[in-house]
Order: structure tokens, then C-alpha cells, then sequence
């Protein structure tokens, strides 16, 4: 039988994605200000989707596993002729 309802374990509070994320509450918030993070508004409160969530962290792995920014940055610099 299929669940028609989201059951609680599966929407998140800041302090549940906090915690999850093992980041400070202040950064969820500055994710959010910044658009880079799934979440939606009951009331004043932000929750969020176990379900997207999940998929952020797996997009945000993927871009981990190249270089950064900054790395790029360093070794292009580091390449370049004196």
C-alpha cells in the first residue's frame, strides 16, 4: 500500500538540517538568503524535504570532486610564466 502522506522523518526543521548537515543553524539561513538551498516556508518557519535534500547533497558531492575555484585559481597562477 502506498503512503499517501509524508511522514515527519521525512520534512526536516533548521535545527533537524542543521543537525543533519552538521553546519550551524546561521549557515542554513545564509543558504537560503542565497537561493542555494531547497526549502519551503510553513508560516514564518523554513522546512525542508528529506527528499531534496538528498538530491542537494548529491549535487553538491558532484561538484566537490573536481577542484575548486579556488584551487584552480592557484594552480593557474602557479602555472603561469614569471
Amino acid at each position: 500500500m502506498a503512503q499517501t502522506m509524508a511522514s515527519e522523518d521525512e520534512i526536516f526543521t533548521i535545527k533537524e538540517l542543521s543537525e543533519h548537515l552538521r553546519v550551524h543553524p546561521t549557515t542554513i539561513y545564509r543558504l537560503l538568503r542565497q537561493g542555494r538551498l531547497p526549502g519551503f516556508r510553513v508560516g514564518s518557519n523554513w522546512r525542508f524535504s528529506r527528499e531534496a535534500i538528498e538530491q542537494w547533497e548529491r549535487d553538491q558531492a558532484g561538484r566537490s570532486s573536481g577542484v575548486s575555484r579556488r584551487g584552480q585559481h592557484k594552480k593557474a597562477r602557479a602555472a603561469a610564466p614569471n
